[in-house]
């Protein structure tokens, strides 16, 4: 078989070569724990002061404002449970957050529109006075939709809400600054952007009153207790300061060949439709309708012709039900279950682009021949 191909950078990111190093010393030459006084322990409180500055950096907050967690699930659910009243959210979240609020009394999900986009006059006219959250995602992991969360941040502020966005999807995808965007609460992940897995980090507003999700000692300021994972958090530094400093060349690169891989589908494979389509979008993502074909014997075809792509959410993955994103926007059953996601990322080279294109030709139509009914 010829070298494989990876295209399902959403559902995660290899580890960085850079992020590596940072990490390789770490596991034998700083063991100690970070709470200690001891110069061990204040040898592993350097690397997480150094990490979490860079991961603020990023973000565009204060040190103090990130709070380390195990990963986006538990950012978002950190933020959901941490208050205590009605939670405005939509019909497109992750799973993290929508699985969260079915846990509580008193959601109002928000629709969006058939490009993936939720109203923000939609969000002001959910809002109630017992109204304690608003989550909206800031980019849709299955279509890259770029949700207008600084408007809706402003809708929320008005009300006097605290307003979340899960932007574990828009980090390293676009520019990121918490402030600009007047959200209070923010999640992001580290094996998004090229890190390990198993960490993340709330971004907190200072002065917000957030109840904790873990109960014990007095770490993360308090918010998350429990001893840090030192080699990964420096591991989310460095991926973070790697975004900081060349994300953005990068995700121009990334755009021009996500364009040539949707153009050159769309004008080769008959029946296809990008969905999302009009609406912003990350430069990375594309999610692509294939008409009278089941993703699931596509992506399979792919594999075997050494291209790894998606049909969603890995989050999703072997669920029966087709993607309930898709269904927000409006598809039928068969039209979600038609629908494969193609994520870019730094290995990705114009040469591998235009060897996908031509697996996605023999693919569809070998498939189409097996399903007469396609027209």
């Amino acid at each position: 078989m010829s070298a494989r191909s990876y295209f399902d950078h959403n559902a995660t990111t290899p580890v960085s070569p850079e992020v590596i190093q940072a990490m390789a010393p770490l596991w034998a030459d700083v063991f100690g724990n970070a709470s200690s006084i001891h110069q061990f322990g204040q040898e592993a409180r350097r690397v997480l002061d150094n990490a979490r500055r860079s991961v603020a950096a990023m973000l565009g907050s204060g040190p103090k404002e990130i709070v380390f967690t195990s990963g986006g699930t538990e950012s978002d659910n950190t933020a959901v449970f941490g208050v205590t009243g009605h939670v405005i959210t939509t019909t497109a979240e992750h799973p993290a957050i929508l699985q969260a609020c079915a846990q509580l009394p008193s959601v109002t999900f928000v629709p969006v529109d058939h490009r993936g986009l939720v109203d923000p006059q939609a969000v002001h006219d959910a809002i109630r006075p017992d109204t304690a959250l608003i989550s909206v995602m800031h980019v849709n992991n299955e279509l890259g939709v770029i949700q207008p969360i600084e408007e809706i941040a402003a809708i929320a502020h008005a009300a006097g809400v605290p307003m979340h966005s899960d932007g574990v999807q828009a980090a390293g995808k676009i520019p990121l600054d918490v402030r600009a965007l007047r959200v209070d609460l923010y999640s992001v992940s580290a094996h998004k952007i090229y890190g390990p897995k198993g960490v993340g980090a709330l971004y907190v507003r200072k002065g917000l009153d957030l109840r904790p999700l873990h109960y014990g000692g007095p770490h993360e300021h308090k918010q998350r207790a429990g001893t840090e994972n030192v080699p990964a958090v420096a591991g989310f530094g460095r991926a973070a300061a790697w975004v900081t400093a060349e994300a953005a060349s990068e995700m121009a690169r990334e755009t021009e060949l996500r364009d040539a891989l949707e153009q050159g589908i769309v004008a080769r494979v008959p029946g296809t439709h990008v969905n999302g389509a009009g609406a912003p979008r990350v430069g990375n993502t594309s999610n692509i309708r294939f008409d009278g074909i089941d993703s699931e014997p596509l992506l399979i075809a792919l594999d075997l012709q050494g291209f790894a792509v998606s049909s969603g959410s890995a989050c999703s993955s072997g669920a029966t039900e087709p993607s309930h994103v898709l269904a927000a926007i409006g598809l039928t059953r068969e039209q979600a279950r038609s629908s494969v996601r193609f994520s870019l990322g730094r290995s990705n080279t114009i040469e591998q682009v235009d060897a996908l294109i031509e697996a996605v030709v023999r693919a569809a139509a070998r498939l189409r021949k097996l399903a007469p009914a396609y027209v």
